[in-house]
C-alpha cells in the first residue's frame, strides 16, 4: 500500500513534517508513505493549464501512483496554507482529469489549543469535492509544544505516540476498505 503525503508547510522546520515522520514511524508493514514535495510548483493559473507546467504534471504523477493520500497541515489563519491549496487546484486540473480522488485522511500539528481543527474542516470540504473518500473517525489534531516530536519522528509524550500509532493504523484500515470496495 503505497500512501502519498503532502505536508502544506514549506518550512524546513515544519512541525507537520516531523508529524508524517513520526506517522511512517508506526505504519503498518504494508504501508509505505512517500513525500510528495510542492515547494517548486507555480501559482495556479488556468492560462497556464494549456501548456500545463512540468512541476504540475510531476505532482499529478506522483500522486497518481499512489493508493492513498495522507495530508499534513498547519493552520494559517483558519484555514491551510497557500501552498497546499496551490497543490491541490494543480492536482484538480485540468477540468476533467482530477488526480484527488484516492482515500485519504488529514491530520495536522500546530502550537494553537484548537491545532488545526478548523483548517482541516476547509480541506476535508475541499478534498470531498474533489471526489476523494475521506477518513471521518478518528481525527487527529496535535497541540505541538516544542521537543515534542523530535527530527527522527520519535515521540516524547507516550499518549500521543500510542495516538498516533493508532491512527496510522485506522487509516490503514480506511485504505485497505476503501480499495476493496
Amino acid at each position: 500500500m503505497k500512501i502519498g503525503a503532502i505536508v502544506g508547510s514549506l518550512s524546513k522546520n515544519s512541525i507537520n513534517r516531523k508529524l508524517l515522520k513520526a506517522l511512517a514511524r508506526h505504519a503498518p508493514v504494508e504501508m509505505e508513505i512517500v513525500e510528495i514535495p510542492i515547494g517548486d510548483l507555480p501559482l495556479f493559473n488556468r492560462d497556464l493549464e494549456s501548456d500545463f507546467p512540468q512541476a504540475a504534471r510531476e505532482l499529478k504523477d506522483r500522486i497518481e501512483s499512489c493508493d492513498a493520500m495522507l495530508y499534513l497541515t498547519p493552520e494559517y489563519n483558519r484555514s491551510i496554507p497557500g501552498p497546499m491549496k496551490n497543490a491541490l487546484d494543480w492536482a484538480s486540473r485540468p477540468y476533467g482529469q482530477n488526480s484527488l480522488g484516492l482515500p485519504s485522511a488529514t491530520i495536522g500539528a500546530s502550537p494553537g489549543k484548537l491545532s488545526t481543527a478548523v483548517g482541516q474542516q476547509s480541506l476535508k470540504q475541499i478534498l470531498l469535492f474533489c471526489g476523494a473518500p475521506v477518513m471521518g473517525q478518528p481525527e487527529g489534531y496535535l497541540q505541538f509544544e516544542e521537543g515534542l516530536i523530535d527530527d527522527e519522528g520519535h515521540v516524547a509524550n507516550p499518549a500521543v505516540d500510542e495516538f498516533l500509532e493508532k491512527w496510522i493504523h485506522a487509516f490503514g484500515r480506511f485504505v485497505a476498505e476503501e480499495t476493496n470496495a
